[in-house]
């Protein structure tokens, strides 16, 4: 692991970096394949693809090419919506496993949606389930579940999910899906972290003033607000320069006052679908 960037430990004792690389929109190719090796460059050992990306065999590209050891990178890939009945989805890991094409094992495999109007993500589950048994991926989660997603996944769960993978950025807070992945014990993952580059968040009065107080930039201003909340975080970039600003949070701490100052931004804000009615495949 990265000596620069601390691990949370999952609720099986695997052990995950806090701050990640996401590769969504991030195209197939060149520009994967620049990013992802810029992020490993700067100090970065986990990075978040998905089959939906379009872009796993750029990412395994790139963990090959960087010279370092497998296990030294914690790569986490995603099921998509389509294939949640229970040979599918152990056929679509197959395939994300044979285009990642980088030591056999993917170490946190996720269910991308709940994908409510059908309730298969139990079926699901039990394919994930499985998949951990057999020791192909290191950990399994979810992510994009609400409460309600989480509580019917866990009356027939064999395995409580690792990781709870959704939108969260200061205005989307999600404080009630973060106390009942506390309760179980699963890990809150952060996506769209800093809302929109360049976005609401990001010129918020509040987030400039920290940026400015702490001589930091807003992106790493929310990003240091993540890490000291205990979420793991990917923020997503495809430029070297801001990928290594992205990383570069951990010589500065927001106080408790300002962490509260960040906490009273919520607005319940999302810029991505709402789980409780995304059905798309």
């Amino acid at each position: 692991m990265s000596s620069v960037v601390p691990t949370l430990t999952l609720n099986n004792g695997v052990e995950i970096p806090q701050v990640g690389l996401g590769v969504f929109q991030t195209q197939e190719g060149a520009e994967v394949e620049r990013a992802v090796s810029a992020a490993l460059e700067a100090g970065y050992r986990l990075i978040d693809t998905a089959a939906i990306y379009g872009n796993e065999a750029g990412v395994g590209k790139a963990m090959k090419a960087s010279g370092l050891p497998r296990e030294e990178i914690f790569l986490t890939t995603k099921l998509w919506n389509a294939h949640h009945a229970y040979e599918d989805a152990l056929r679509a890991f197959d395939e994300s496993l044979a285009r990642l094409d980088c030591g056999g094992y993917v170490d946190l495999y996720l269910i991308h949606w709940p994908l409510p109007m059908e309730g298969k993500y139990t079926e699901a589950w039990k394919a994930l389930e499985h998949l951990y048994a057999q020791k192909r991926v290191r950990a399994i989660g979810v992510s994009n579940f609400k409460p309600a997603h989480l509580e019917t996944l866990l009356r027939q769960a064999q395995v409580v999910p690792a990781v709870n993978q959704i939108e969260l950025h200061p205005l989307l807070q999600q404080k009630e899906t973060r106390d009942v992945c506390r309760q179980q014990g699963i890990v809150v993952e952060s996506y769209s972290p800093l809302m929109q580059a360049g976005g609401e968040a990001m010129t918020h009065p509040i987030i400039t003033e920290l940026a400015q107080k702490y001589g930091k930039t807003p992106a790493q201003v929310i990003l240091r607000w993540h890490v000291q909340s205990g979420f793991i975080v990917i923020p997503k970039s495809a430029r070297p320069e801001r990928i290594r600003e992205n990383i570069a949070l951990f010589d500065f701490a927001l106080s408790a006052d300002d962490m509260h100052r960040i906490e009273g931004m919520d607005q319940g804000k999302r810029i991505g679908a709402d789980p409780d009615t995304a059905a798309f495949k």
